[in-house]
């Protein structure tokens, strides 16, 4: 069996063995994690285990999330055709092309240039048209000249920076992980009103924090 073989039954493993006995079971989302190969996205080092249910090094002590994850999140998210998407963690730009597989436009924000450009060169393959690539810091907010639908904060904030609640559209949403240490949560924010934010809990997990919102170190006597 050659390495595209090996690869294609890995990817489809994947899905049936890993994906769907983890209560992913939207049809939208598993047929752009079918669509997407976690392979275009990984070091070529790394594509023996790019479908394997693990956090894989992309560099730049960066890291891509295991695909159950991935999966679980886009099903909360519920991302439809008409909405703009604000994605906060480009990385190497494996969920930007789900992301942007899913919603009408993804702006995307990476802190670091050279992954930035990296994540770009990975999506020019599948031909997508509907992604903006912006380079900066996104640790307290990103201006943004009008409000959107979804935003996805990639890394754990400590807690989410108002600006971030801010920029949601009323009807839309926001998922973040949320905590520190070994005690995080992912969660789903509705916008409800002008004034009015709703949280729902959808799953534990533990990952890397955004760079420069890191939790401040406990001091102990």
């Amino acid at each position: 069996m050659n390495i595209v073989q090996n690869q294609d039954t890995a990817h489809f493993n994947m899905l049936e063995q890993q994906v769907r006995p983890g209560d992913v079971l939207d049809h939208r989302v598993l047929a752009v994690l079918k669509q997407i190969k976690r392979a275009d996205f990984v070091d070529e080092s790394l594509s023996g285990i790019a479908y394997a249910d693990i956090q894989l090094p992309i560099g730049h002590g960066q890291i891509m999330l295991p695909p159950i994850l991935h999966g679980r999140m886009l099903q909360a998210l519920d991302i439809q055709n008409d909405e703009h998407v604000l994605e906060v963690g480009t990385g190497s730009g494996y969920f930007t092309a789900l992301l942007s597989t899913l919603a009408q436009h993804v702006t995307t924000i990476e802190i670091m240039t050279e992954l930035s450009l990296i994540a770009k060169q990975n999506i020019e393959g599948y031909g997508f048209d509907n992604i903006t690539y912006c380079v900066g810091d996104a640790s307290k907010t990103y201006p943004l000249s009008e409000r959107v639908d979804v935003i996805v904060l990639t890394a754990a904030f400590v807690v989410i920076p108002d600006n971030y609640l801010q920029n949601i559209k009323v009807g839309g949403r926001m998922l973040a992980i949320v905590g520190q240490e070994k005690n995080m949560e992912v969660q789903l924010i509705q916008r409800v009103s002008e004034r009015g934010w709703e949280t729902k809990s959808v799953l534990e997990t533990v990952i890397p924090a955004v760079i420069n919102a890191e939790p401040k170190p406990e001091f102990k006597f």
